[in-house]
């Protein structure tokens, strides 16, 4: 009687065990790299879950907690997360019913009006902000890209803003503990992968005029910037930029469209050099950009190196100096949508040299030509 009441338990055990489980998410890594932390999506449709109805826990194969973020940015909804799958291997995570525990904020976007209409975005690389149309009244912006250094996972752009409005002001430009600091200028340029249409000259664009959040998460966030006014030639065009920024990525997605007169043209992106700039480097297999600088605050404190990089699945040609920029050319076709990735960090935080550095670019380029290859089950 009691060998029949244990076989039933374990019958019961194994019956509940099957049916509590959703499904296993299997990564596959084709590479002969580690990919950590690296963004993986899957389609809620394929995981048979109803998030609108019940909660759910994600767990690696050790049965550890991982947390993860709903998202509709890609305009189907997903559960992403990070995976880490070292080379030539295969994990597994299980998706099963259950509270799961708060995720951390690795990802931002917001307007901040209160430092004349700047946009920032941030991961747990760096920070970077757009700027806006109340800075025409102070300065000459550009359509350009600001980054800004950075030494915790968590943003930090929050407190360094608020820091400036403290008594006495905290300087960005200084490091005073907040997690960050700003030591690259943009002026009129492309500032660290910014792009502008090219005919017999560079057309920089100006302040954005409009944006939109489209998705904040604690492991991706998306926005837009609308530009109404790009001159080009003798024509006028509204330039729409969409940013993605993921966690444990060293670069941004950037897919830019111009809408206007139908002529060829070009567009550049390219990464403004300082005078204390050290070294660039152009890998045309790879079709990838970096660029290494001095760290010097403005009151003259050395704080390391900086690297920023650029993808550019779509380049033509070779990389080339002008106007003080490291750039690369794209060919285009007006209403086209152009996609490239543009991001940096410094030998602070998660990158300790430029060889590293340049490591992590052309695993990126590969990792995108090659994506984890998922199964689910």
């Amino acid at each position: 009687m009691m060998k029949k009441i244990f076989f039933v338990l374990i019958a019961a055990f194994l019956l509940t065990s099957c049916s509590a489980k959703v499904a296993n998410v299997v990564v596959k890594n084709t590479l002969d790299f580690d990919r950590k932390g690296e963004i993986v999506e899957v389609k809620i449709a394929d995981l048979k879950a109803d998030f609108n109805k019940k909660s759910y826990v994600l767990k690696n194969a050790s049965g550890e907690e991982v947390g993860y973020q709903l998202s509709k940015a890609n305009g189907t909804e997903s559960l992403i997360f990070q995976a880490d799958v070292p080379a030539q291997s295969s994990v597994t995570y299980s998706l099963t019913p259950g509270t799961p525990s708060p995720v951390a904020i690795k990802t931002t976007a917001r307007f901040v009006p209160e430092r004349s209409d700047d946009f920032a975005f941030e991961n747990d690389f760096a920070a970077y902000r757009m700027y806006g149309p109340a800075l025409e009244k102070i300065e000459n912006p550009s359509n350009g890209i600001d980054i800004w250094m950075k030494y915790k996972d968590e943003p930090v752009m929050d407190k360094i803003y608020d820091g400036r409005l403290s008594k006495p002001a905290l300087s960005y430009h200084e490091d005073n503990g907040l997690g960050g600091f700003d030591s690259y200028d943009v002026k009129y340029t492309l500032g660290a992968g910014g792009v502008a249409p090219v005919t017999s000259q560079w057309w920089l664009g100006e302040t954005f005029d409009r944006y939109e959040i489209i998705e904040k998460g604690p492991l991706r966030s998306v926005f837009q910037l609308i530009y109404d006014t790009i001159h080009v030639e003798n024509g006028t065009y509204q330039e729409i930029l969409t940013i993605t920024t993921e966690a444990g990525s060293p670069l941004n997605k950037a897919v830019v469209s111009f809408k206007g007169i139908d002529q060829p043209m070009k567009l550049v992106t390219g990464i403004f050099m300082h005078g204390d700039s050290v070294n660039t480097v152009y890998d045309r297999k790879h079709k990838i950009l970096s660029y290494t600088k001095n760290v010097v605050t403005n009151k003259g404190v050395a704080k390391g190196q900086t690297y920023i990089g650029i993808y550019t699945p779509d380049a033509v040609g070779e990389a080339f100096v002008q106007d003080k920029t490291f750039a690369i050319l794209n060919d285009y076709k007006a209403g086209d949508d152009l996609t490239y990735y543009f991001g940096g960090t410094w030998n602070g935080w998660k990158v300790p040299a430029e060889a590293d550095w340049i490591s992590n670019l052309v695993h990126f380029s590969q990792a995108k030509q090659n994506p984890l290859v998922i199964e689910i089950h």
